[in-house]
């Protein structure tokens, strides 16, 4: 068997190596693999491989060559060696290329650049398998031809070569007449039936026609006119997908028939269908993918272009979605993403695109709008079929959205500015308090570079020692007393002065620098509180905050202890905070961290109660001391029912629990005394004071209204200030 080689052209020597190795790994045993970076050499390479003995089955070769381009060397090679196919690589469509290879029939396929490795391979295996069969249709010709001259001697060996072949083939004489078939052309286009009862074997081209969805597709039937030789997919009404060629026999110039080539392909189809659909289309929601929606904006920009038309771009995602995966799980998530897209899709136009972009991120695209007031039209809507809760797995589920919206042209006249403003307008949709819309303005650009210039920022915001602790008193409202200081971590900037904690804490979280941050926190406390005691100020407990990735440090005890013991602190003086959402990212994790403190005697606080989606059988698991209700429970409690009944919920869940309950966010004297009426004991907020930094906080406790048997009526008045 003669060796064959593959002969890859490119002048990149980065793209040629790569398209080699690819190449060598599929097909290296069976191939030489031969790559050449110069046009003008390609012909000369042919000519030695050929005089060594090598077959050349297929040449890639790139369009954009400074020496010859590739359309006009694929041409030349054609004349040359008409049996090689010949695949083309192009950056982009290029017709005209395209256009010259096809009239001159030299080529075989194109693969636009850059191309995906599963398609190059798929393709290339396709052309050397094309490459076979035209060689075994030759071999065929040449059997025919035989058959013609010596028919006795060489029928049996053209029977067993016909049968022996995986594919379906037809022989068909000069007058288009049946004259030879295989049984696996039989099985393929399901007649063996038939033709057991109906010795006209002609019919077969019948039965084949009707078994099309599109007859027009095959040539089978075309008695008058001479073919070239020809390949084409043909596709069944019962879904089958059939691969064919044929092939014209000829002896010197006179025509004694053709032969066809069939192959079932239908697994194939639908591996390639299949993997086509992937690289467009989510696979969880069913939504057209980041990959579609890109194709499709640049396809409406185009037409928008030309029309002078406006679109809109929106970018969305749902608020707190990570809170649901975190505390339910990815199971529980995935269904209500599922759910949220069914009533997306009830919201959006014909012709309007709605994409998956990732994770909770959604993207849509209003090709057809006569001005802005279209888009949040639409983006109330979405607000609005998002309200009523979700039902999932016996958990009821609100949900809400941040949305951006840009327009074009006045937002941006390409993709990226488009895509880029929307996001960042959904991010001040975020800053706004979330739920609601955000078109895009200049401001937001603004605004963007300095959340960039603030993460930058952090990473040496400790070095410069830019951090500074304050303490918020919380207050025991029946002796009126200081019973517990709790840490806030502030942020001096240099530029922007004091940055709030809303916003760099989130920055922080995501970029890491939040656990040495929180170490700074811990150790700065605790070393305030003994410098405190030391002064002869009554001992009070203070409470931290442990951020949810500072929860997860595998030596987050031992620091807390090391912590501890450097400043002789005992445990009975420091409180840790941890949210619902932290304790539930892994409750048997956070049940045996938690335990560890309590048994160190370190009480431990749940803050931001109610936000998250804390099971009750979980929460009498942890030992907790203190829950501590979020302020978003507090703040109309007085004109809001709904919250009356949650806030006297949870104080009955403390009592139930022997666990001391918080209030956060008391800004008025009318919700301290409404409280009280609930039997709320434990409060905290602007109405009895502000975040005091240390230095004020000393001044406070030195003048008396933190020791035992004080009244704390220091701060009466303030309430008024901050209400």
């Amino acid at each position: 068997m003669k060796e064959k080689a593959i002969i890859c052209v490119d002048d990149d020597e980065v793209i040629l190596t790569s398209l080699g190795e690819q190449l060598k790994r599929r097909f290296g045993n069976e191939y030489t693999i031969e790559l050449i970076d110069n046009s003008l050499e390609v012909i000369d390479l042919c000519e030695e491989l050929i005089a060594e003995g090598l077959e050349i089955p297929v040449i890639i070769c790139d369009q954009k060559m400074p020496q010859l381009a590739g359309d006009q060397l694929l041409i030349r090679l054609h004349k040359l060696y008409p049996q090689t196919l010949k695949i083309l690589l192009t950056g982009v469509a290029e017709a005209n290329a395209i256009a010259n290879l096809i009239n001159a029939s030299a080529l075989y396929r194109y693969i636009p650049k850059p191309w995906d490795e599963t398609d190059l391979l798929l393709t290339l295996t396709e052309a050397l398998r094309a490459y076979e069969q035209k060689q075994q249709l030759a071999q065929q010709n040449q059997l025919l031809l035989a058959t013609n001259q010596q028919l006795q001697e060489s029928l049996s060996l053209l029977v067993a070569t016909l049968e022996a072949t995986a594919d379906g083939i037809l022989v068909m004489d000069d007058c288009d007449r049946v004259i030879r078939f295989n049984q696996k052309l039989t099985d393929i286009w399901n007649i063996s039936d038939f033709l057991a009862n109906q010795p006209d074997t002609n019919q077969i081209i019948d039965l084949i026609l009707e078994q099309l969805s599109q007859p027009y597709c095959c040539y089978l039937d075309h008695k008058e006119v001479e073919f070239s030789n020809n390949y084409s997919i043909l596709e069944l009404k019962n879904g089958k997908v059939i691969e064919c060629y044929s092939q014209t026999q000829k002896l010197q110039d006179q025509r004694l028939g053709r032969v066809w080539s069939f192959r079932d392909i239908t697994e194939r189809q639908k591996a390639e269908n299949l993997i086509k659909h992937q690289a467009f289309y989510d696979g969880l929601t069913g939504l057209a993918n980041r990959n579609f929606f890109d194709c499709y904006l640049a396809e409406t920009l185009h037409k928008a272009h030309e029309s002078g038309n406006e679109f809109a771009v929106m970018f969305f995602d749902l608020d707190r979605f990570k809170t649901i995966n975190d505390t339910l799980g990815h199971g529980v998530g995935d269904i209500l993403l599922k759910d949220v897209v069914q009533r997306l899709l009830t919201c959006i136009r014909q012709g309007d695109l709605l994409c998956r972009w990732g994770g909770d991120e959604f993207t849509l695209l209003l090709p057809k709008i006569n001005s802005a007031q279209d888009a949040i039209r639409i983006a109330e809507r979405i607000l609005e079929i998002l309200h009523p809760a979700f039902e999932i797995n016996d958990h009821l589920l609100r949900i809400t959205s941040s949305i951006g919206i840009a327009i074009y042209p006045e937002h941006g006249q390409d993709a990226d500015t488009l895509v880029k403003n929307a996001d960042a307008a959904l991010y001040r949709a975020k800053e706004k308090g979330r739920n609601n819309y955000q078109q895009y303005n200049s401001r937001i650009n603004s605004q963007a570079q300095t959340l960039l210039k603030l993460e930058n920022r952090l990473h040496y915001a400790l070095e410069t020692e830019e951090f500074i602790l304050y303490y918020q008193p919380i207050i025991d409202v029946i002796s009126n007393k200081i019973v517990k200081l709790e840490a806030l971590v502030r942020w001096q900037h240099p530029e922007f002065g004091l940055v709030s904690p809303n916003i760099f804490i989130p920055l922080a979280e995501e970029n890491g620098a939040i656990i040495p941050i929180g170490k700074w926190v811990l150790k700065t406390a605790c070393a305030q509180n003994r410098l405190w005691q030391k002064m002869g100020i009554t001992p009070l407990k203070i409470s931290v905050n442990l951020s949810p990735r500072q929860f997860q440090e595998k030596n987050l005890v031992s620091t807390v202890s090391r912590i501890l013991a450097k400043n002789q602190l005992a445990p009975s003086c420091l409180e840790l905070e941890i949210t619902e959402t932290t304790a539930m990212q892994n409750t048997d994790l956070a049940k045996n961290i938690l335990m560890q403190f309590h048994d160190m005697g370190i009480t431990l606080a749940m803050d931001d109660f109610g936000t998250g989606y804390c099971s009750l059988s979980y929460l009498k698991q942890f030992p907790l001391d203190t829950i501590k209700i979020d302020q978003s429970f507090v703040k109309n409690l007085i004109a809001n029912r709904e919250d009356v009944a949650i806030v006297k919920a949870i104080l009955s869940l403390g009592e139930g629990l022997d666990t001391n309950v918080v209030a956060e966010g008391v800004q008025s004297q009318a919700l301290k005394e409404f409280l009280a009426t609930l039997e709320c004991q434990y409060m905290q907020g602007y109405y009895f004071s502000r975040p005091l930094p240390g230095k004020e906080m000393t001044t406070l406790l030195l003048s008396g209204a933190g020791k035992v048997g004080d009244k704390f009526n220091v701060f009466s008045g303030i309430g008024e200030e901050f209400s």
